[in-house]
């Protein structure tokens, strides 16, 4: 029994340490008399994420399972772990001026982050329902105190309350499917899942499985699951508003990949064309919904719903040509924004946020450099050659297409081009718009460098995609064996 709890306790131990450290955090903030302190706790935070990641990177290889096999511990796991810490460590930094600015600069903040962070780690791991609904929780509920963060905003509050209710929903939801897909099949554990739908895929199961992807469409605001995106990224402090648009997208996603794959993999006909569906719908309603936005938070929120469409058509393959056009196309999502995000955060007039597009008017005059990173950016997102997000969505279209999906790569073109027009309406008014107030200039170096390395990674990116494919063939090889 030691062996084995020594043994579980060596494959999570990153988790572990995580854990630790955010508890250590939390007391340090509570009994610290510091006004440096929620600062000095951002900066090491920043710093551990990084370490975490570097550690993970260096781990042994293969793959190794914990407490019965319910943790697993893969290089599908350890690409969504590093990509999850880096992303999360880079909005930390980037976020800290404006929380300051905003007199939001709290210890709890980047606390409740390490958090959401280790439920995030959890998921992409978990090989049981039981450990998949506890990650997933862990970041919900930070991440619903992070919604409302801002507790002087009718708005945050606003966005918060939202955000709880709806996800309380969406959380019950997924607990009764599980609850059937226990029932009918006996275990919780996505093998023992797997042995039993190859041996009778019952309508019990198909319809457990129906609900658990509802809940889970909801954590990547999957059309008709959107509800709460605009409202919650339009209210939530921008730093939030970026957490929302990131991170938790690809944990959610890669858990949601592990669990059609591994435990309802006898069941693929079944599910992709529910996933399918999924993809059409939120790649239109994004597109669509978008063009009449005014504020660029809730243009990003749309943004978001419609690049989960396209990364749910890399799903909805269900080979493993499709995973890997999605773990690709998740990576380079993260980077395209964090760099837009960079700048937004920094948008500000009279030493007041600004969120109006028309903020952005003739912008170019301004901030000649900014600006053509941002058009870089903007251009990606909309997937126009030669940026690095049009060779992310070419490989998703062509890997529907290689699985007989001609139909939803079409659509997905479609909705591409409907999309572009937002985007671009963006850097028409950058360079041709009529003559408004300027933005307060400062703007600091390391978002300045995050939004030019996120802008030249889109432009040299396209050479090899900095051999992404061949760290998402390994992911893929891992998952599917």
């Amino acid at each position: 029994m030691q062996l084995i709890l020594a043994q579980d306790i060596a494959v999570i131990l990153p988790e572990m340490t995580l854990a630790i450290y955010a508890m250590v955090a939390l007391m340090w903030g509570v009994f610290s008399r510091s006004a440096q302190t929620a600062s000095v706790i951002i900066w090491i935070t920043a710093l551990a994420f990084l370490a975490l990641a570097v550690w993970i990177g260096f781990s042994p290889e293969g793959t190794r399972t914990a407490f019965s096999g319910a943790f697993t511990d893969d290089f599908y796991a350890r690409f969504a772990k590093i990509t999850i810490l880096a992303s999360m460590s880079v909005l930390l930094v980037i976020s800290r001026e404006y929380l300051e600015r905003s007199n939001l600069l709290k210890f709890e903040f980047p606390a409740l982050i390490a958090f959401a962070v280790l439920g995030m780690m959890m998921m992409v791991s978990a090989s049981d329902l039981m450990l998949l609904y506890m990650g997933l929780e862990l970041q919900s509920l930070a991440l619903y105190v992070l919604a409302s963060f801002h507790r002087d905003s009718a708005r945050s509050t606003e966005a918060g309350v939202k955000y709880f209710v709806l996800g309380a929903l969406s959380s019950g939801i997924l607990l009764f499917g599980a609850s059937f897909v226990y029932g009918y099949s006996g275990t919780t554990l996505f093998s023992g899942i797997a042995a039993s739908a190859e041996n009778e895929m019952s309508f019990g199961l198909l319809y457990g499985l129906i609900f658990i992807l509802v809940g889970l469409a909801f954590k990547i605001s999957a059309a008709p699951f959107h509800m709460w995106a605009p409202d919650v990224y339009d209210g939530a402090p921008t730093p939030v508003t970026a957490i929302f648009a990131t991170a938790p997208k690809v944990a959610a996603l890669m858990l949601l990949a592990r669990l059609l794959f591994e435990a309802f993999g006898a069941a693929q006909a079944d599910w992709q064309m529910i996933i399918a569906v999924l993809s059409v719908a939120s790649m239109f309603l994004g597109a669509i919904a978008a063009i009449g936005q005014t504020d660029i938070k809730r243009l990003m929120a749309y943004s978001s719903i419609s690049h989960m469409g396209y990364a749910l058509a890399g799903l909805a393959a269900a080979n493993a040509e499709g995973l890997r056009s999605m773990l690709v196309y998740l990576v380079i999502y993260v980077v395209m924004n964090l760099g837009t995000f960079a700048l937004i955060l920094s948008m500000r007039r009279d030493g007041r946020q600004v969120t109006l597009i028309a903020g952005l008017s003739l912008y170019s005059q301004q901030a000649p450099a900014r600006a053509l990173s941002l058009l870089v950016l903007l251009f990606s997102l909309a997937g126009i050659v030669p940026m690095a997000g049009f060779f992310t969505k070419f490989y998703v279209f062509l890997a529907v297409m290689n699985a007989d999906l001609l139909w939803l790569a079409i659509a997905g073109a479609i909705a591409s081009v409907i999309g572009a027009y937002y985007y671009l309406r963006i850097v028409y008014l950058m360079y041709f718009g009529q003559e408004a107030e300027q933005l307060d200039e400062p703007m600091s170096v390391l978002a300045q460098s995050v939004l030019l390395v996120a802008a030249l990674a889109m432009v040299v990116g396209v050479i090899n995609l900095f051999m992404l494919n061949d760290f998402a063939d390994n992911a893929v090889q891992a998952l599917l064996g």
